[in-house]
């Protein structure tokens, strides 16, 4: 070993009471953590997406606090808000007129 390398120290296994095993990571564990991770994932994503769609007034509530943040932060102006807000209450009610617009994540084209 020459005079500027360092020998790096072994971990050990927390397991082992002498302290004399080195730590063994497998790769079995790690898939199994992986998997668990992508399962947790699936579970939250398959609930988004099976939950029922929020009413059009729970929608437009949270929009208008959403602008209401936005024009305190001084992110847009009054008149900002108030221009996306009718724009977004007017998309609300088309789609509610027209259940099958909003299905599957399809846009209309018109309010893009």
């Amino acid at each position: 070993m020459n005079g500027w390398q360092r020998e790096e120290p072994v971990a050990k296994d927390a397991t082992d009471p002498d302290g004399d095993a080195p730590v063994k990571k497998s790769i079995a564990g790690r898939a199994a953590a992986a998997a668990s991770g992508v399962v947790a994932v699936a579970a939250l994503a398959a609930g988004i997406v099976m939950s029922p769609a929020p009413a059009p007034s729970a929608r437009l509530n949270g929009v208008h606090q959403d602008l209401a943040r936005a024009v305190a932060l001084r992110q847009i102006t009054d008149e900002q808000a108030a221009f996306l807000e009718a724009q977004i209450a007017r998309s609300i009610s088309s789609e509610e007129a027209s259940p099958t617009s909003g299905a599957a994540g399809s846009r209309d084209v018109s309010t893009a």
